[in-house]
């Protein structure tokens, strides 16, 4: 996969994390709540729904290429610089974050 498309695939998953991200923040009030859904919710739920259980743990997790850590680590960053921004924006003074 040529380095370009990876480019293009943790900006997306960056954006998208960080557009879910601050509309969460919106609506539930919260800060730091779409990184601890990132962490606690999705990854999980992606690597146990991908894992072939004839393998071992340990295995599965060598099996992933650096394109899906990268692409996972701009998820994470979008998820926390939401919860920066909604922070900032409040202290701030804007009221409606």
């Amino acid at each position: 996969m040529g380095w370009l498309i990876v480019l293009v695939l943790m900006v997306l998953f960056f954006v998208m994390m960080f557009g879910i991200g601050f509309i969460l923040n919106m609506l539930m009030k919260t800060t730091w709540f779409p990184a601890y859904i990132f962490i606690i919710v999705i990854l999980p739920i992606v690597v146990y729904s991908l894992w072939d259980h004839d393998q071992g743990f340990g295995a599965y997790l060598a099996s992933f290429r650096v394109v899906d850590y990268l692409t996972a680590l701009a998820g994470l960053a979008g998820a926390i610089l939401s919860g920066w921004t909604i922070r900032k924006l409040r202290i701030g003074g804007y009221k409606m974050f």
